[in-house]
């Protein structure tokens, strides 16, 4: 346990996780863990990080972003944790007891403005719940034809756009492009009209790889930093007319937003589940034993102008994945690809087997069929402007939570063109 109150909140003790923020006072951007309602500097007490491998690097915590101390590695990181998880515990001196050291390193959440964690310099989405894959192609193709021949052999992945990945808070702009509502008549131009959420998680990679030199599965789990949640806005009407041959282009690229504090793959460890039976099995360079599958509880709320409070439309899982995250790696390197400190890989949408477990309005509203119950009178097929969507997720322990924060975004009108 921890001097610092935290225990019924997102940031336990057992969870500590990482993120940039700046102050009303000091506009600098700074690296912080949060624990309780507190944010604790890291670039305040870098120098009792004195272990064998940050000693040498301490200059990691000044830095804006976390991408230097990613770099450092595996060991790195765990080490690091250690030293938080002594500093912070009740029975430690050197924070608790010292009341100017505690005044310049502790900073209350509410005063903070936060920033991404990261410069991402590459943006990959997988399309890893086979519940998801399996409604969308239900929807488009038939219940015999769901999932395509590849999809049960690889995970599915693409390249999205890293520069309108944005942090929580950060509102969102309803994109215009061309669409085909009538597909007897030409495309027409103007906004989405059926602009959607996708509920994902995505994984921070820590070291990288040289170019040519894949990332064995084995080894996979040392090149993974921590998760964040995201929320991969999607305008399906736009995606729909785009998407072939070449997949989703700006159906996408308007906008991603992720939550700001990264958690790591440490604190998620005690919440890993047997991994999905996968048949046929993968090809070798795919297979691993080791549990990589996390039992974490996700919500979806969407709060229209008008309403006095939020509705939750969605409550799925993390542990509904069918591919890992170190199948996600192993896959995305095997080519030689190189990947590097702070690249995002995205789950793909998460949805679970049941209906209220499914995490786009796309399967909710079963492609704008049938309406979502928001309360009051409310209801959505898609998103109206001045929609704020919120996403929430945990993992339960004994008495304790290791949360991930929200992943809030709000939608603007499209600009008149």
């Amino acid at each position: 346990m921890s001097f610092i109150e935290a225990e019924k909140s997102d940031f336990s003790y057992h969870n500590l996780p990482y993120g940039v923020f700046s102050t009303p006072d000091n506009s600098r951007h700074r690296i912080g863990v949060a624990i309780g309602d507190q944010i604790l500097d890291l670039s305040v007490i870098k120098t009792l990080f004195r272990g064998p491998v940050l000693s040498k690097h301490q200059d990691v915590f000044e830095q804006p972003t976390l991408n230097s101390f990613m770099g450092l590695g595996y060991e790195a990181w765990r080490e690091a944790r250690r030293t938080l998880q002594v500093l912070l515990s009740a029975n430690e001196s050197t924070l608790r007891d010292d009341v100017s050291l505690r005044t310049r390193a502790f900073v209350h959440q509410n005063s903070a403005t936060m920033h991404l964690p990261a410069e991402i310099g590459d943006y990959t989405d997988f399309y890893s719940s086979r519940d998801h894959a399996t409604n969308v192609g239900t929807m488009f193709r038939g219940k015999e034809n769901a999932l395509m021949p590849n999809w049960l052999r690889l995970p599915v992945g693409y390249h999205g756009r890293a520069s309108s990945v944005v942090v929580s808070g950060t509102p969102i702009r309803r994109p215009s492009g061309q669409m085909r509502p009538d597909q007897t008549k030409p495309p027409v131009f103007g906004p989405s009209k059926q602009l959607d959420i996708e509920l994902e998680m995505a994984f921070f990679v820590g070291g990288g790889n040289r170019l040519g030199e894949p990332i064995p599965i084995g080894k996979a789990h040392e090149h993974i930093f921590g998760m964040v949640l995201m929320n991969d806005w999607s305008a399906r009407d736009i995606q729909a007319w785009e998407y072939v041959p070449l997949g989703p282009f700006l159906g996408k690229n308007f906008g991603t937003t992720i939550s700001p504090w990264v958690v790591p793959m440490e604190a998620l460890l005690p919440f890993a589940e047997p991994n999905a039976i996968q048949e046929p099995e993968p090809l070798p360079y795919l297979r691993h034993d080791d549990a990589f599958t996390f039992n974490i509880n996700l919500f979806v709320s969407v709060k229209g102008e008008g309403m006095a409070q939020a509705a939750t439309i969605c409550k799925s899982n993390f542990k509904y994945m069918y591919w890992t995250m170190k199948q996600q790696l192993a896959h995305h390197t095997v080519s030689g690809c190189n990947v590097r400190p702070g690249d995002l890989m995205a789950s793909g949408t998460i949805s679970g087997p049941d209906p209220e477990s499914f995490g786009s309005m796309l399967e909710l509203s079963w492609r704008g069929s049938k309406s979502i119950e928001l309360g009051g009178g409310e209801t959505r097929t898609f998103l109206k402007d001045g929609d704020e969507v919120t996403m929430t997720g945990y993992c339960e322990g004994a008495g304790y939570r290791v949360g991930f924060g929200s992943c809030m975004g709000t939608i603007l009108p499209a600009l008149q063109q």
